[in-house]
């Protein structure tokens, strides 16, 4: 198991986001997440990659605690050393890419590796050029982000976030920001992720896409999971009334 996630609450002030949420991620498979604006659905990528620190539950990266259940009820926070080991286990994609925009296509590739994981140079070199390849990128390498598509863009956070390789891979709804054309080289090359069996966890409203790629898919509303399993049985056949109402307006929509 790649990531397990036990008993998650979260609250803004007196507003409960997260309501006891469990869930689990094993390695190869793809798990979208969906659910109307408010839903919880992003809070939750936050409070898995740390983003945002959650009030109850536990979360363990490959059998490694991170966050545990202290005396009092509470979530402990694992120690500052251990938690940058835990964070070494995952990559994320955010809606809004977050490019250096003083660094070269890539550079920005490449910096996390070197001054983070303090990697050889010519190494992550090697293997930034190789990623830019895979996405198609490789003309673009000199190039500072705002000469990129927001498509691009898009390309090459991820690009970035698989140079730190990973174990699992958290995606913000990331086509929000894009136009459907740009949309679809974006879904492209995560397809393309999910066919090589990359580990990922895709917060989305592109339902068809959910629907295609994913092993599983999870319904989140008002700070629960509302329904999961298998994305033909969550999109052809929901067992519940609140899934099957999103769908319909999602379609009508």
């Amino acid at each position: 198991m790649v990531l397990e996630m036990k008993n998650i609450r979260k609250s803004f002030g007196d507003v409960e986001v997260l309501k006891d949420i469990s869930l689990h991620v094993d390695e190869g498979e793809v798990v979208s997440v969906i659910g109307p604006s408010g839903s919880g659905k992003s809070t939750l990528l936050r409070c898995a990659t740390f983003l945002e620190r959650v009030d109850r539950g536990e979360i363990r990266y490959m059998d490694t605690p991170a966050v545990t259940t202290g005396d009092d009820g509470r979530a402990a926070y694992v120690g500052a050393a251990e938690l940058k080991q835990v964070k070494r286990y995952f990559g994320l994609v955010f809606q809004q890419f977050n490019l250096f925009p003083h660094y070269s296509v890539l550079k920005n590739v490449m910096d996390a590796p070197i001054h983070v994981q303090k990697r050889p140079k010519d190494e992550v070199r090697a293997e930034a050029e190789a990623l830019l390849e895979k996405m198609d990128l490789t003309h673009r390498a000199d190039a500072y982000p705002c000469q990129l598509s927001g498509g691009q863009q898009q390309r090459v956070a991820i690009a970035r976030a698989l140079a730190l390789k990973p174990e699992i891979l958290f995606f913000d709804e990331p086509t929000s920001a894009l136009d459907p054309e740009l949309t679809g080289e974006v879904l492209k090359v995560i397809r393309q992720l999910a066919e090589d069996r990359m580990t990922m966890v895709v917060v989305t409203h592109e339902m068809p896409f959910a629907r295609a790629v994913s092993n599983r898919v999870i319904f989140m509303d008002r700070g629960v999971i509302v329904e999961q399993g298998d994305p033909e049985k969550v999109f052809g056949a929901p067992e519940q009334e609140r899934t099957r109402q999103f769908l319909r307006n999602y379609q009508r929509g």
